[in-house]
């Protein structure tokens, strides 16, 4: 075996993911061991998986950034095909390493209407019926899209099922609400952060200020007042163009077949809320529509994702305005669209 994957079974066992996985399995995820910091002991898994917004891209970028500025320990999980070994943002049926989430603090999740086999799903459900907390990025609202056959179908964004306190599945119960639209003109009108009314005091929002959050993905539609406890803590203001010094939109303007004033009410693009899953321990949650690749570009993207990490392990003590979010390394998103290839032609070596 080479000294490369033997220091990564290695990474793995310290951080207590190695689960009698293969040297080809290990290859399917990366590990970011954490330096010195707050997040020193503390263990955050990332599960990425979409079409569209290179959520790998993102979540490699943000464990990174948490494991080497903030000493949190990483493991960053792919949609993967598995005869290539390739990173397949279109393969929905196969995220391997997540038994990762056994050990972990914080489930980060970035994925869009996966459809996972039943080992896999139930490592998900294990760690959210023990109530630790959630992230949701982007289209984590619409993660799965199971087949009517699955033990865990009642997870999918469209769940219309009898099973108690999941109608429309894992992205309205856990984080607040599942699929509704594009707010915004999808890849047209970016997204400028106002913090919301009433939330200037929340701690993941410290360092914050209107404006620091932009990024050219459009804002998701919502249903207000979003559900239970759910409280917003950004508002998406709609612009007019991708630039992020263009003006918000004003007026009434098309969206589909509606007319509607899009900045009036401005839709919330970042909320916290509880959660407890079939009466189980109560847990806590942060969502976010935005979060594609192209958005971490933005330092108050990055500010408010690593403030919401803080915040999950309950190290709100430690968020300050001077919590180092800089970029690690050379990052250079890619811009969002779908994909039509099989694989995105890159490994996970390729983005550690």
């Amino acid at each position: 075996m080479s000294i490369c994957k033997s220091l990564s079974i290695a990474c793995l066992c310290a951080l207590g993911v190695f689960v009698c996985a293969n040297v080809k399995g290990i290859d399917s995820w990366n590990t970011y061991p954490g330096g010195e910091g707050a997040g020193h002991g503390k263990s955050i898994v990332l599960i990425s998986g979409d079409e569209e917004y290179r959520s790998e891209e993102a979540l490699s970028q943000l464990a990174k950034i948490l494991s080497t500025r903030h000493g949190f320990d990483c493991v960053v999980l792919y949609a993967i095909d598995k005869d290539s070994g390739e990173i397949a943002p279109n393969e929905q049926n196969n995220i391997p390493g997540l038994a990762a989430l056994r050990k972990a603090d914080v489930m980060v999740i970035a994925t869009r209407f996966r459809n996972l086999p039943d080992e896999q799903m139930k490592e998900i459900d294990d760690y959210l019926l023990s109530g630790r907390p959630v992230i949701g990025m982007r289209t984590a609202t619409h993660a799965f899209k199971l087949s009517k056959e699955s033990p865990y179908s009642h997870y999918s964004f469209n769940y219309k099922g009898d099973r108690e306190g999941w109608t429309e599945g894992f992205g309205r119960l856990v984080l607040g609400e599942t699929w509704i639209s594009h707010h915004g003109h999808h890849k047209f009108e970016s997204t400028r952060g106002i913090v919301a009314p009433n939330a200037q005091g929340h701690p993941v929002l410290r360092g914050i200020e209107d404006g620091d959050i932009w990024g050219p993905t459009d804002v998701y539609g919502v249903r207000l007042p979003l559900p239970g406890d759910s409280r917003p803590l950004v508002l998406g203001q709609v612009l007019e163009n991708m630039d992020p010094e263009s003006p918000p939109v004003q007026g009434i303007q098309k969206n589909g077949k509606k007319n509607i004033a899009k900045n009036d009410p401005m839709m919330p693009v970042a909320w916290v809320k509880s959660y407890s899953v079939d009466g189980g321990p109560q847990g806590k949650a942060f969502t976010t529509t935005m979060g594609a690749s192209t958005d971490m570009v933005s330092e108050g993207v990055r500010r408010m994702l690593v403030n919401a990490c803080y915040w999950a392990v309950g190290l709100e003590a430690e968020i300050s305005a001077e919590l180092n979010v800089d970029i690690v390394g050379d990052f250079k998103p890619t811009m969002y669209g779908f994909r039509k290839g099989k694989t995105a032609g890159i490994t996970p070596e390729d983005l550690k």
